[in-house]
């Protein structure tokens, strides 16, 4: 079990939906920018199926989603944010999902990837949407094998896009963490992140107390201090 893992220079996430990074690991982001390092988000789909308001157009919702989600980077200091605008409640895998992660990881060229799990997590239910289960396994096969391998996906290499090995993959939302990471001190960014995307939390009654209870049980099963909270994550290096 890891408690204070290494820093690394630069960190690509993918995620399946704009918010879920905040939700899954917005204190731990906050956490690498104050100490230097640079984050870059992808987000797999367009986040038109969310919100609780039918009067709002689809096309309209996946618009007012990106704003979101760019607003939320900037309080935690992530640089650019990629949409790949698939649809949002039909992911699939796909050969071509796996290209277009893989093209993210060449063009950014991150030391560490974070995704989320591919496996189902049956303590809460909530982080195994079937978005999140399909954007964590193609992400996971864009970082092995197809980033690094040159013969993979033949269009990168023919627009410039070298192959690029990424060290280690940081899973959020697994069933079986390694890594948890002190969110103490840079949860009220996290949370304040998470207020950003206002179209999705008119269900939530009190989101600040639902945080501190998700965080400080991490925190308890990752053995910190009394009164710390904690992301959890699973940490896996790539060989």
């Amino acid at each position: 079990m890891s408690l204070q893992p290494e820093r690394v220079d630069r960190t690509v996430v993918v995620t399946a939906h704009p918010d879920d990074v905040d939700f899954g690991a917005g204190g731990t982001i906050a956490r690498w920018v104050e100490e230097g390092a640079e984050v870059f988000y992808c987000i797999v789909t367009d986040g038109d199926a969310g919100g609780s308001d039918p009067s709002v157009p689809r096309p309209e919702m996946a618009a007012i989603r990106r704003e979101e989600q760019r607003k939320a980077a900037q309080v935690l200091g992530v640089g650019d944010v990629t949409f790949l605008g698939y649809p949002d409640g039909r992911l699939m895998p796909s050969i071509e999902l796996r290209c277009d992660i893989a093209r993210v990881i060449r063009h950014y060229r991150p030391d560490r990837l974070v995704c989320q799990s591919p496996e189902r997590n049956w303590e809460r239910i909530g982080t195994s949407h079937p978005d999140h289960r399909v954007a964590g396994d193609a992400a996971l096969d864009a970082v092995y094998p197809d980033a690094r391998n040159p013969f993979a996906h033949p269009e990168l290499l023919a627009s410039g896009l070298q192959p690029h090995v990424v060290k280690e993959v940081w899973v959020m939302g697994s069933p079986t963490p390694n890594t948890y990471v002190d969110v103490t001190d840079t949860f009220e960014r996290k949370l304040a992140a998470l207020r950003c995307h206002e179209s999705q939390l008119q269900p939530i009654d009190d989101l600040e107390g639902m945080l501190r209870k998700w965080l400080a049980s991490s925190a308890r099963q990752g053995e910190l201090p009394e009164g710390r909270l904690a992301e959890a994550f699973r940490r896996v290096p790539t060989g």
